[in-house]
């Protein structure tokens, strides 16, 4: 069996290192002409069903590497008010010794040498189309070149072309929003007027109106640590102005701490938000998709990242699991849609919290997440298991 691999994403990757621990024999082909082409974006949060995934992917010496490289991600996730007061804070992360088991901050960059490192990697072969004969399939790309191979897996990303193909129906939904991301380097004279809060765990702040998310970057080695701010709004509420200011302007009633943040921030960027569309099952070939291609999402809850490192799992372990290739195809492609729509239901909703525009419900949630705060076991049944 030999896999062809269209995209050098991290489910991707992660499925080329999958299936070479396996002694299967896979090439991924990325659009890119180089690993270094393109910013990678902030740090990743890779909860326990990521980390499995990359751990059972992963050889040893990588796994340790990568661990090496993470951040602490603290201790689970506070919840806030525009002023910073606590409403609730849970402790998922809390007591999980084993690395497997526990949450990991990494920066994509390092997460992405790790991935990169002894696969066979083809840069600078930007997809075009796939045709499927007798038993096998043939990628074609814009340089003229092809490929031949037993599997094709489209891990080409939210506007994949391996799904136009396989999936002309499938569409994309709305979601009617939108955000900003900025970055504030964690130095000595930071430490001086930012609360430690923000400092040592992941936050949701949860305003009146509005949505903004924290997360604090302290490696556990080598570069400086950030903490890193997302801040989500309805789309209808942007006019197309200066990014920044406008997160100053939605801000100008929140703690002044919270406004220093976003004001002395800097690699500050809009991000327009898209979902995919849920889709049926399709009749299976030797063509099939994983992570983004198949359920993109909105980026909040961390959902994506890991539901695409659960996908090159799964595969990986049908694929090596000595069931006919195609039966094998099958059940990989139930289990993923179950569990890829279901986060991606998640992930809109979420989405749908942060937006949302009725103070009515926007008060009912502050006091739902104040009622967890303030019962323990009621938080612990819903957020902590």
């Amino acid at each position: 069996m030999h896999v062809l691999i269209i995209g050098g994403g991290i489910g991707g990757l992660c499925l080329a290192q999958g299936l070479k621990r396996a002694g299967v024999s896979a090439t991924v082909y990325e659009r890119d002409a180089a690993p270094d082409a393109r910013l990678q974006g902030y740090r990743l949060n890779i909860e326990p069903v990521g980390s499995r995934s990359l751990h059972s992917c992963l050889p040893p010496d990588l796994w340790d590497r990568l661990i090496a490289a993470s951040g602490d991600p603290g201790p689970g996730m506070g919840v806030f008010d525009e002023r910073l007061r606590e409403l609730m804070q849970e402790r998922s992360n809390a007591g999980r010794t084993s690395p497997v088991e526990a949450a990991h901050a990494v920066s994509r960059v390092a997460l992405r040498a790790v991935l990169l490192d002894g696969v066979d990697v083809r840069f600078g072969k930007e997809f075009v189309r796939y045709e499927q004969l007798q038993g096998e399939v043939v990628a074609h790309f814009a340089d003229g070149s092809t490929a031949s191979g037993t599997l094709l897996v489209g891990a080409d990303g939210s506007r994949s072309r391996v799904k136009r193909q396989l999936l002309p129906g499938a569409g994309q939904r709305d979601p009617a929003a939108f955000g900003v991301g900025g970055k504030l380097p964690l130095t000595p004279e930071t430490g001086t007027w930012l609360p430690e809060v923000l400092t040592t765990n992941k936050n949701m702040i949860l305003p009146r109106r509005d949505f903004l998310f924290t997360a604090a970057f302290r490696p556990r080695a080598g570069e400086e640590g950030y903490l890193m701010w997302a801040f989500v709004a309805h789309r209808s509420t942007y006019a197309g102005q200066d990014p920044h200011g406008f997160v100053l302007e939605r801000s100008r009633r929140w703690h002044p701490d919270l406004r220093r943040l976003v004001a002395e921030s800097g690699s500050v960027e809009l991000f327009d938000f898209r979902a995919a569309a849920k889709v049926k099952p399709w009749a299976t070939t030797n063509v099939t998709l994983l992570g983004d291609a198949v359920h993109n999402m909105p980026p909040v809850g961390g959902l994506g990242g890991n539901t695409a490192l659960r996908d090159a799992g799964t595969l990986r372990d049908a694929l090596t699991s000595g069931m006919p290739l195609i039966e094998a195809v099958r059940g990989y492609e139930a289990e993923m849609l179950s569990y890829g729509f279901a986060a991606a239901g998640e992930a809109l909703m979420y989405l749908r919290l942060a937006t949302v525009r009725s103070r009515l419900v926007r008060g009912a949630a502050r006091g739902f997440f104040r009622l967890c705060g303030a019962v323990p076991p009621l938080r612990r049944a819903i957020f902590d298991g």
